[in-house]
């Protein structure tokens, strides 16, 4: 934890550094955008982790043999890599496995340090009349956020002391994701902006299109931590065949070592395939919903941006998505993968958390027309 605070204290004094001639609350947002990106960063790394086989580089937790880094336990890891030179332990894998932990606890550290900044804050204004009180990040999500990197923490230390449980590794991603959600919508709560205006029906759209794609990257995550990717080494088809012979019933068991079913034995070809064609028919969905929602939402002058963002988005996840099959499952292409994926989920909580939820918009008065409806 002292570690965590002294690595923290370099971007808090940097951005205060930054904006020392602004005021309180610019420096504050300043850190919550800057901890949105370190935390990005670290999905994009815990990603890199999990691709380069490096999850189990230190096979305790939280330090590397009972070491604060890889130095201290380089005997220990010298003799597993000896023992095994393919293995789960090696010293590159340590430090990347590390590297991992290292930049967790920085941005613990800073959203710790956000929840003390939302309460001071609010500590200060409860007194104030509403029209001087200065809107902002409410104490309720800071702690919100603040509890759910615990639960992260909690997470990654079950991930390895379960030795890679894809059920577990799947939520860990999960919840990596949700808590860039969370920080997403305290940037735009620090953000100064107006709230758009959207129809009932756009709004219910958007929001089924969060939890659409957080399913998907759900059987994405699924898919990867039973190495699942290769199942199906071509495309359209899988196999050579439009529908493949599955086992959905093995595939789909979520309690299970990593490459064993629930029964003990190994996973077979057809639970394997059936993991990988449904997180395929299931991208179809995505594709077709989320290009829907981004040409509705190229129609309204406000949204152009982001509807060409999201646009922008799908088409490098469906090539990236590809790549990975049909090139045999390239580093790059999986972790471009994978960071588009957390790119669509940070853009479509964006546009949820920009939206006022209380007022309709007003429709365009006809030709003729004012806005009551009487002839002009």
């Amino acid at each position: 934890m002292l570690v965590a605070a002294l690595m923290a204290l370099g971007p808090v004094l940097w951005v205060w550094f930054k904006n020392r001639g602004g005021r309180s609350h610019q420096r504050q947002q300043a850190l919550r955008v800057l901890t949105l990106f370190l935390t990005f960063d670290l999905v994009l790394f815990g990603a890199f982790t999990r691709l380069s086989d490096s999850g189990l580089g230190c096979p305790d937790w939280p330090g590397c043999y009972g070491q604060l880094s890889p130095v201290g336990a380089a005997s220990h890891i010298t003799a597993a890599q000896n023992a095994q030179p393919d293995g789960p332990v090696t010293h590159t894998k340590a430090w990347i496995e590390m590297t991992h932990r290292y930049l967790a606890l920085v941005v613990g550290a800073l959203i710790t340090w956000q929840a003390a900044l939302a309460w001071r804050g609010w500590w200060r204004q409860r007194t104030l009349p509403r029209a001087v009180a200065r809107p902002g990040v409410g104490p309720g999500l800071a702690t919100l956020t603040l509890i759910w990197v615990g639960l992260q923490g909690a997470f990654g230390a079950l991930t390895v002391s379960l030795r890679l449980y894809p059920a577990i590794v799947t939520l860990h991603l999960l919840g990596a994701l949700v808590l860039l959600m969370l920080l997403v919508m305290q940037v735009v709560r620090g953000a100064p902006a107006p709230p758009q205006l959207v129809s009932a029906g756009m709004r219910l759209g958007l929001l089924g299109a969060v939890l659409l794609l957080l399913m998907q990257v759900t059987l994405g995550g699924w898919v990867s931590a039973n190495y699942a990717v290769l199942a199906c080494s071509d495309f359209p088809t899988c196999q050579g065949r439009w529908w493949p012979e599955m086992d959905l019933r093995q595939g789909f068991e979520v309690w299970h070592a990593l490459g064993r079913s629930a029964s003990g034995g190994y996973l077979n070809l057809a639970g394997l395939t059936a993991i990988h064609f449904v997180h395929r028919l299931m991208a179809l969905v995505v594709v077709v919903v989320l290009l829907t929602l981004a040409w509705q939402l190229h129609r309204s002058p406000p949204w152009r941006g982001a509807a060409r963002l999201l646009a922008l988005l799908l088409g490098l996840q469906l090539a990236t998505g590809v790549s990975t099959v049909v090139l045999g499952w390239p580093l790059l292409a999986a972790l471009l993968h994978s960071g588009g994926a957390a790119a669509l989920v940070l853009t479509l909580t964006w546009m949820v958390a920009r939206l006022d939820w209380q007022t309709e918009p007003v429709p365009a008065a006809a030709p003729g027309m004012n806005r009551s409806g009487v002839q002009a």
